[in-house]
């Protein structure tokens, strides 16, 4: 049986190693189980049942990279269960970015004139920002979650998605000036006969599908760390007593 302390150890093993807390959690009871199974069948102590668990778990910790996400080194481990879980919200991302231009598209068709589907767009492409700052509005326990120093024991960030959400300041940025401008090259080609360059109509094309894309890629990423903070949210609620 794993004492309180004991186990303290492996959750201090763990945090040096820098892991998100929910996935710090879950390895813990991972490294728990091995290391008491690895106690009762070899007949060990807990120190070189752990000893020996870190050995079996070596390769896991080993420092790598993964600078589409991270700027410095990050475990094994951390990168596989990033890239699995970080891959599916990019897939969402891309098939519903899909679904916004198709919508974009719709109005290119439907308008009147140049004018219409400006407006039209504006307002449209307008939801993408409007809708993540009303939901930061209307609640308040969100704005901690974008805040670096909202962190476990001042170390850990709560979950694998919380340190995707401070790009939101970025976004914004870059989505206020493309509603600002005037999109003439997409409705103009599919339109009218004025002659469009392959440059600006791949340009009209391409970076709005990207901005829905990373809109998108934000919001799951968000909706899925609170999710995973409300699974962490009883052992907090439990250490902090």
């Amino acid at each position: 049986m794993i004492s309180i302390e004991e186990e303290q150890q492996v959750a201090d093993y763990l945090i040096f190693h820098r892991l998100p807390l929910d996935v710090l959690l879950e390895v813990k009871d991972h490294m728990i189980s091995q290391i008491s199974d690895i106690q009762l069948n070899e007949k060990l102590s807990f120190n070189e049942a752990f000893h020996k668990t870190q050995k079996l778990w070596e390769d896991e910790f080993r420092t790598t990279t993964y600078s589409v996400f991270y700027s410095g080194g990050i475990p094994v481990i951390l990168k596989k269960i990033v890239k699995e879980k970080y891959n599916v919200i990019i897939r969402k991302s891309l098939l519903l970015g899909l679904v916004a231009l198709l919508v974009n598209f719709i109005f290119i068709l439907t308008a009147e004139s140049q004018d219409m589907y400006s407006n039209f767009s504006r307002i449209y492409n307008s939801l993408f920002v409007l809708t993540p700052f009303l939901y930061w509005i209307f609640n308040r326990d969100m704005r901690k979650y974008i805040k670096k120093d909202f962190k476990y024991e001042g170390k850990l960030f709560y979950t694998v998605y919380q340190q995707n959400l401070g790009v939101w300041i970025v976004y914004i940025n870059l989505v206020f000036q493309f509603i600002l401008k005037k999109d003439k090259y997409a409705f103009s080609f599919f339109r009218t006969d004025d002659p469009v360059s392959n440059f600006s109509l791949m340009i009209a094309l391409v970076f709005p599908y990207m901005m829905y894309v990373i809109v998108l890629f934000l919001m799951i990423n968000f909706f899925e760390h609170r999710k995973a903070f409300n699974k962490i949210k009883d052992f907090l609620d439990t250490s902090s007593n």
